[in-house]
């Protein structure tokens, strides 16, 4: 399920833990979608895409933020117009084919319905359109603690995306992990934050870090299938019955 929003506020913006999550996850996103290569562009978050979203304030043509209603919404960005919007998970206020990016963060993990969230991905991603999503790693411990919204919902293996992500139209580019030191508040693990992920992204697979990120594209699919044939070969001869005149029947 969705978790409230008013936590998921408190983690990314109130916690030390929060924030070094959230740096080490939009360092992640930023390698695959530098700020400057989205100028002119329409980038979309679903779930709580918030914390990934900001560096793309000042140079997208527009950003919007969608939170699930199951979740609830909060105003974004602080001090600034806002940008979210509450809404359905299978029912977004964006028209087809509208978005150039979109991001996705605890949003297909906690839902009770992923495969109408990947429709609307599908649906309002234009032609050549990504998408990333944020999901926590099915080996990695971020996932075995309740300590972080990711020790909630649904966690994945990069195999296990990649089925969902082909399933709905979508092709899987590259995916890459990110937190790869434990989910504590302790102050070491806090201080080492920085050098376990470089280290970690030098030297470990994906399956070593508590998210990781997978980046699809939308594939534009060409109406195809089989033709049906007509299986009545004269279709007006079924009136001939009624047509035909009446008369005595024989004896």
């Amino acid at each position: 399920m969705h978790l409230d929003v008013l936590d998921l506020r408190n983690f990314y913006y109130r916690t030390k833990l929060g924030r070094v999550a959230q740096r080490a996850i939009r360092d992640q996103l930023e390698l695959f979608w530098p700020a400057e290569s989205m100028r002119g562009q329409t980038v979309a978050g679903f779930g709580f895409a918030v914390p990934l979203l900001r560096p793309y304030l000042g140079q997208a043509r527009r950003v919007v933020a969608l939170m699930p209603g199951q979740q609830g919404v909060m105003p974004w960005p602080a001090g600034q117009p806002n940008v979210s919007v509450l809404c359905e998970e299978s029912l977004w206020p964006l028209d087809t084919g509208s978005v150039d990016r979109l991001v996705l963060m605890h949003g297909l993990d906690t839902s009770e319905h992923p495969s109408e969230v990947l429709e609307e991905c599908q649906r309002v991603l234009g032609p050549g359109g990504k998408v990333i999503f944020v999901v926590p790693n099915r080996s990695g411990l971020w996932a075995r603690r309740d300590v972080t919204p990711f020790g909630y919902g649904r966690p994945y293996s990069p195999g296990q995306l990649e089925a969902q992500m082909l399933r709905h139209g979508f092709r899987p580019e590259r995916h890459v992990a990110a937190l790869f030191g434990p989910p504590s508040e302790k102050r070491f693990w806090l201080r080492s934050s920085g050098m376990l992920e470089k280290f970690g992204r030098q030297v470990f697979s994906s399956l070593a870090g508590g998210v990781f990120l997978a980046e699809a594209s939308k594939v534009s699919q060409m109406p195809g299938g089989l033709a049906v044939k007509d299986m009545v070969r004269d279709p007006l001869r079924v009136l001939d019955a009624v047509n035909a005149p009446s008369g005595p029947r024989p004896a």
